[in-house]
Protein backbone atom coordinates (compact mmCIF):
# COMPACT_ATOMS: atom_id res chain seq x y z
CA UNK A 1 0.00 0.00 0.00
CA UNK A 2 1.43 3.36 -0.93
CA UNK A 3 1.78 6.14 1.66
CA UNK A 4 -1.03 8.30 0.25
CA UNK A 5 -3.53 5.43 0.30
CA UNK A 6 -2.43 4.49 3.82
CA UNK A 7 -2.93 8.07 5.01
CA UNK A 8 -6.43 8.29 3.43
CA UNK A 9 -7.52 4.97 4.90
CA UNK A 10 -6.19 5.72 8.38
CA UNK A 11 -7.61 9.23 8.16
CA UNK A 12 -11.06 7.72 7.65
CA UNK A 13 -11.05 4.72 9.98
CA UNK A 14 -8.77 5.94 12.77
CA UNK A 15 -8.22 9.68 12.73
CA UNK A 16 -11.82 10.75 12.07
CA UNK A 17 -13.28 8.66 14.91
CA UNK A 18 -10.79 10.25 17.30
CA UNK A 19 -11.61 13.73 16.02
CA UNK A 20 -15.34 13.05 16.35
CA UNK A 21 -14.98 11.66 19.88
CA UNK A 22 -12.86 14.63 21.00
CA UNK A 23 -15.36 17.03 19.39
CA UNK A 24 -18.37 15.31 20.91
CA UNK A 25 -16.96 15.46 24.42
CA UNK A 26 -16.08 19.13 24.00
CA UNK A 27 -19.48 19.95 22.45
CA UNK A 28 -21.36 18.31 25.31
CA UNK A 29 -19.06 19.88 27.90
CA UNK A 30 -19.60 23.34 26.42
CA UNK A 31 -23.36 22.72 26.37
CA UNK A 32 -23.00 21.61 29.98
CA UNK A 33 -22.05 25.16 30.87
CA UNK A 34 -25.63 26.22 30.08
CA UNK A 35 -27.32 23.26 31.72
CA UNK A 36 -26.86 21.83 35.16
CA UNK A 37 -24.32 19.02 35.07
CA UNK A 38 -25.55 17.42 31.83
CA UNK A 39 -22.63 14.99 31.88
CA UNK A 40 -24.09 13.43 35.02
CA UNK A 41 -26.84 12.02 32.78
CA UNK A 42 -24.45 10.29 30.39
CA UNK A 43 -24.54 6.52 30.33
CA UNK A 44 -23.12 3.57 28.40
CA UNK A 45 -23.66 4.90 24.89
CA UNK A 46 -21.88 8.18 25.56
CA UNK A 47 -19.14 6.40 27.51
CA UNK A 48 -18.58 3.82 24.78
CA UNK A 49 -18.70 6.31 21.93
CA UNK A 50 -16.29 8.70 23.59
CA UNK A 51 -13.82 6.13 24.98
CA UNK A 52 -11.23 7.03 22.37
CA UNK A 53 -11.28 10.65 23.52
CA UNK A 54 -9.16 9.43 26.42
CA UNK A 55 -6.28 8.74 24.03
CA UNK A 56 -2.93 10.50 24.32
CA UNK A 57 -3.44 14.16 23.30
CA UNK A 58 0.21 14.65 22.31
CA UNK A 59 0.14 11.69 19.98
CA UNK A 60 -3.15 12.76 18.35
CA UNK A 61 -1.99 16.33 17.95
CA UNK A 62 1.03 15.00 16.08
CA UNK A 63 -1.05 12.53 14.03
CA UNK A 64 -3.49 15.24 12.91
CA UNK A 65 -0.74 17.66 11.98
CA UNK A 66 1.43 15.05 10.27
CA UNK A 67 -1.48 13.61 8.30
CA UNK A 68 -3.12 16.98 7.76
CA UNK A 69 -4.27 16.55 4.15
CA UNK A 70 -6.01 13.20 4.64
CA UNK A 71 -7.47 14.32 7.96
CA UNK A 72 -8.91 17.49 6.44
CA UNK A 73 -10.31 15.57 3.47
CA UNK A 74 -12.24 13.07 5.60
CA UNK A 75 -13.27 15.79 8.06
CA UNK A 76 -14.76 17.74 5.13
CA UNK A 77 -16.71 14.67 4.02
CA UNK A 78 -17.93 14.08 7.56
CA UNK A 79 -19.02 17.72 7.87
CA UNK A 80 -21.00 17.39 4.64
CA UNK A 81 -22.77 14.32 6.07
CA UNK A 82 -23.64 16.26 9.23
CA UNK A 83 -24.98 19.16 7.15
CA UNK A 84 -27.17 16.74 5.15
CA UNK A 85 -28.60 15.34 8.39
CA UNK A 86 -29.07 18.82 9.79
CA UNK A 87 -30.92 19.88 6.64
CA UNK A 88 -33.17 16.80 6.75
CA UNK A 89 -34.07 17.47 10.38
CA UNK A 90 -34.69 21.16 9.71
CA UNK A 91 -36.93 20.33 6.72
CA UNK A 92 -38.70 17.51 8.52
CA UNK A 93 -37.52 15.02 5.90
CA UNK A 94 -38.28 11.84 7.81
CA UNK A 95 -37.93 9.70 4.69
CA UNK A 96 -34.35 10.86 4.13
CA UNK A 97 -33.48 10.25 7.77
CA UNK A 98 -35.05 6.80 7.77
CA UNK A 99 -33.27 5.82 4.54
CA UNK A 100 -29.97 7.20 5.85
CA UNK A 101 -30.23 5.35 9.16
CA UNK A 102 -31.35 2.14 7.45
CA UNK A 103 -28.39 2.27 5.07
CA UNK A 104 -25.87 2.99 7.82
CA UNK A 105 -27.32 0.29 10.06
CA UNK A 106 -26.80 -2.19 7.22
CA UNK A 107 -23.20 -1.03 6.84
CA UNK A 108 -22.63 -1.46 10.58
CA UNK A 109 -24.13 -4.93 10.49
CA UNK A 110 -21.77 -5.76 7.63
CA UNK A 111 -18.83 -4.71 9.78
CA UNK A 112 -19.99 -7.06 12.54
CA UNK A 113 -20.65 -9.89 10.08
CA UNK A 114 -17.11 -9.42 8.75
CA UNK A 115 -15.90 -10.33 12.24
CA UNK A 116 -14.65 -6.94 13.31
CA UNK A 117 -16.23 -7.24 16.74
CA UNK A 118 -13.88 -9.95 17.96
CA UNK A 119 -10.75 -9.73 20.06
CA UNK A 120 -8.99 -12.13 17.67
CA UNK A 121 -5.84 -10.81 15.98
CA UNK A 122 -6.67 -8.91 12.78
CA UNK A 123 -10.36 -9.25 13.76
CA UNK A 124 -10.19 -12.92 12.77
CA UNK A 125 -9.42 -12.13 9.14
CA UNK A 126 -6.96 -14.17 7.14
CA UNK A 127 -3.61 -12.41 6.65
CA UNK A 128 -3.31 -10.30 3.51
CA UNK A 129 -1.27 -11.84 0.77
CA UNK A 130 1.52 -9.79 -0.73
CA UNK A 131 2.15 -9.85 -4.41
Amino acid sequence: MDVEKHDRILGAISHLPHMVAYSLVNSVESYDRYEENILAYSAGGFRDFTRIASSDPTMWRDVFLTNKDATLEILCRFTEELFALQRAIRQGDGEMLHDYFTRTRAIRRGIIEAGQDTEAPDFGRAPLRKG
